[in-house]
């Protein structure tokens, strides 16, 4: 072979110097999938992670969740949430993981606590639109750029090359190493050493995982002690008893809160409207699930019911708040009566119970125009006004029924947002006196207008 042969020739791989280490490559997702980065990261490598994934600067993810965070708190819910369920790029379990496992460091904890943040800072913004929807259009520019950005790096796909590898013919494989050794009775039946075939038995025992190491040390023993050894060799072993795991604390999770919330709820009840009251017992329920976690985080395994019970609480909480404050916590049982146009109050409020505004008495006259109004939060109010007037009714009943004169009483019709508007005449026969300007709000309840019989 000439020099200029051996020049030809390839040298084949080149080894590093001796003493030198070659430099390992950086790892990477293969399958494309969000991880999160651990060698670039600041807090959680969230940002880091979606900077690989968009082929973005990660400086641009940082600044416009710190946005989001500030208005409304969808950043600080995504970064928790993708901080919990997302594993780093060299792992496969997540934090979620760990923490229904009850291993816990404060890496998870903190993540935790950007989810529950950022979920009290949307539960407080959601009666401020121009926030909110700042906010959502900030996010859906922010998932547009990286999609485009992503979409913008990505290689066109090289036909050529890819039915070049479909037509390469496979590689060699190594040929696979027996995962067990044939047990002794599957050795060869014939003179010669040799057979064709299954060994000819239709039973027997499995073949071993490990070496029958007791068997070929039987064959060397004498023939009386042939026996007892072999059943020695393959006397079942006892397994050691397992550990027993850590303790679920959920069931005393569980009681200790209805304990606290109870005892918010009671403590508030008398003094305090409805939805002050809920709000308290509520608040109190969800600070002990709160506790709750994080306790049995180190000291016992956190189930996923304590986390859902928590997530529930949270959502009656924030439902707690839409409760009128005019709706108390006593039912009453109140009549009012006046006898002239003079005692008539401009209003009569009420905030659970039953209300009965009795006017039949009154006496308006023929040119005259009086006016009242009624409000109750929860229950029901019955008006009754004199014969000879001619009423103006406006009532308004957020959920319940509305009754006047002339109805069934048994035809109740329970729905939202009822509105009525309507003008009622004196019987015929009946002088006619004034007129009476009624206005009726229930919140959630009945609404009941009658005539006196005389």
């Amino acid at each position: 072979m000439t020099d200029h042969q051996h020049a030809a020739t390839d040298p084949g791989p080149v080894s590093a110097p001796e003493g030198a280490t070659a430099p390992s490559p950086e790892p990477a997702d293969e399958s494309g999938r969000f991880r999160r980065d651990r060698r670039h990261q600041m807090l959680g490598g969230v940002c880091a992670g979606l900077g690989r994934q968009c082929d973005m600067d990660p400086v641009i993810f940082r600044i416009t969740l710190a946005v989001l965070s500030a208005t409304g708190g969808i950043g600080l819910i995504f970064y928790g949430f993708a901080w919990l369920f997302v594993p780093y790029e060299d792992e496969d379990e997540n934090e979620i993981r760990r923490l229904l496992t009850g291993r816990v460091d404060g890496h998870t904890l903190t993540a935790v606590l950007f989810a529950l943040v950022g979920c009290g800072v949307f539960l407080t913004m959601l009666s401020n639109d121009g926030v909110l929807s700042f906010a959502v259009i900030l996010s859906l520019l922010l998932a547009g750029a990286g999609y485009w950005s992503r979409r913008r790096g990505a290689p066109s796909a090289d036909h050529i090359a890819a039915q070049a590898v479909a037509d390469a013919p496979p590689e060699p494989q190594a040929p696979p190493a027996p995962s067990a050794f044939p047990s002794w009775w599957r050795d060869p039946i014939v003179k010669d050493g040799t057979h064709v075939g299954g060994t000819g038995y239709l039973w027997g025992p499995r073949d071993s995982r490990d070496m029958d190491i007791a068997a070929a040390v039987d064959i060397g023993l004498d023939p009386r002690t042939r026996t007892r050894t072999r059943d020695t060799a393959y006397a079942p072993l006892r397994r050691p008893p397992e550990p027993r795991g850590p303790r679920g604390t959920g069931g005393w999770i569980f009681l200790l809160a209805l304990l606290a919330g109870g005892l918010g709820t009671v403590l508030t009840w008398e003094e305090h409207p409805l939805g002050t009251s809920l709000q308290t017992g509520l608040a109190c329920a969800l600070a002990v699930f709160g506790i709750g976690v994080a306790v049995s985080a180190f000291l016992g395994r956190t189930g996923a019911g304590s986390i859902i019970l928590a997530i529930i609480t949270a959502g009656l909480l924030a439902g707690s708040a839409a409760v009128p404050k005019d709706i108390g916590t006593d039912w009453m049982r109140t009549t009012w009566e006046p006898t002239s146009v003079a005692q008539i109050r401009p209003t009569y409020e009420l905030g659970t119970g039953e209300g009965v505004l009795d006017l039949s008495a009154i006496r308006v006259p023929a040119d005259g125009t009086v006016s009242t109004r009624a409000d109750v939060g929860l229950g029901r109010i019955h008006v009754i006004v004199p014969r000879d007037v001619t009423v103006r009714l406006s009532i308004d009943v957020g959920m319940g029924d509305i009754q006047l004169p002339g109805d069934r009483q048994k035809d109740v019709d329970v729905a939202p947002g009822k509105h009525k508007e309507v003008t009622l005449e004196p019987p015929a026969g009946v002088e006619e006196a004034g007129t009476l300007d009624l206005d009726l709000q229930v919140g959630a309840g009945q609404a009941e207008v009658s005539r006196a019989t005389s």
